[in-house]
């Protein structure tokens, strides 16, 4: 079966940043992020039979036969694992053809894998009539990720893809659910600059630190790390690694609610302090990043007007974030470039960038 333009619908769906927060979400903890104006866009119709016919620009074309999917390890992965949460949960999907493209750099950590994820999710609640809360809709993906790509991910990813509001920032809680937004101040910007190092959660490394975690919250006696403070570590004699991986997720707990406090108070330089420790502390206590991301904060915070800077993302490579004065955010993100191409021969292109609208609002999805 062909379809024409006409016959298509369309679906967008950003990426986001995460501004603070880093790995606290399955540790029912509190995140700060972002979604950006880049992001992935699904173009697709149904069919009449029971074939799926998914293809990307970047990565091919996949197919793929209902209702038996099984996952390849391929990209396809993400948007047939959305298919099969919503034949679960009871929509009749006939088979479908979908395009997508990206202006996301993929295993830069700015979430390209849930941008492609909430894309299919709100091309088949167009496709389908299929009606969910936003908040359903980013658990569902979630649950495709988690139970058909095999990554044990937080909510953080398609939540904040889909919550995002337009100069704010996206403050979560992953215990209650509760998400809300916070004025992003006026005077700053958000420079993402990529290590070209890309990053594979799947390799192991993410489900390792998962796992850490929650061995340390259960030799703590407590349901999530969530619930730890300093004072219970220095209590505990816990074995050296599992002590900084705790250490790591309550100290990322504390540097978003002091974040919060700061974004409500307008003070951008309080949350770019904020943003460089949480770096030091990935860098020692939950060894998330790398050389080149370690090079990169350390130029970027050696630079007059930027504030802080910090990985963003899962870690083990991608890109760090650097909050900077809006003004001079250009020329700082040119300066990093050229500092990081001098010293690693790594050519780089600065994403320079204000939050943007999630696909709640970029899709109007009130359905």
């Amino acid at each position: 079966m062909c379809y024409t333009v006409e016959m298509t619908l369309r679906a967008f769906a950003p990426g986001r940043v995460e501004i603070l927060g880093n790995h606290t979400d399955y540790n029912e903890g509190v995140v700060l992020s972002a979604a950006l104006d880049l992001g992935t866009t699904a173009h697709g119709a149904m069919r009449d039979d029971q074939k799926i016919i998914l293809r990307s620009e970047k990565t091919g074309e996949a197919t793929a036969n209902l209702p038996s999917l099984q996952p390849s390890g391929e990209w396809s992965d993400y948007p047939l694992g959305v298919v099969k949460m919503f034949l679960e949960a009871g929509v009749k999907i006939p088979g479908f053809e979908a395009d997508f493209s990206s202006t996301l750099p993929v295993g830069a950590g700015l979430s390209s894998s849930a941008a492609l994820e909430v894309a299919t999710g709100a091309l088949l609640m167009k496709l389908t009539g299929f009606s969910s809360t936003p908040m359903d809709l980013a658990k569902l993906c979630r649950r495709a990720e988690n139970e058909f790509v095999g990554v044990n991910c937080g909510l953080l990813d398609q939540a904040t893809s889909l919550f995002g509001e337009a100069e704010h920032a996206v403050f979560l809680d992953c215990r209650t659910e509760a998400i809300g937004t916070l004025p992003f101040p006026e005077s700053a910007a958000l420079v993402i600059v990529n290590s070209e190092v890309k990053h594979a959660l799947t390799g192991g490394e993410y489900n390792e630190r998962r796992d850490s975690c929650f061995e340390a919250a259960r030799r703590l006696g407590i349901p999530a790390l969530r619930d730890a403070t300093f004072a219970d570590l220095s209590r505990m004699e816990l074995p050296d690694l599992i002590h900084r991986r705790a250490a790591h997720i309550i100290g990322e707990n504390d540097r978003v609610f002091q974040a919060r406090e700061a974004l409500q108070a307008g003070d951008p330089a309080t949350l770019g302090k904020l943003m460089t420790s949480s770096h030091a502390s990935s860098r020692i206590n939950f060894e998330n990043s790398t050389p080149e991301l370690d090079l990169l904060v350390k130029i970027a915070t050696a630079i007059p007007g930027v504030w802080g800077a910090r990985l963003t993302g899962g870690g083990f490579g991608g890109a760090i974030v650097a909050l900077t004065e809006r003004e001079y955010a250009l020329q700082i993100g040119a300066e990093i470039s050229r500092h990081y191409h001098a010293r690693t021969g790594h050519q780089t292109i600065p994403l320079i960038c204000r939050p943007g609208d999630g696909a709640w609002h970029a899709n109007t999805l009130g359905i």
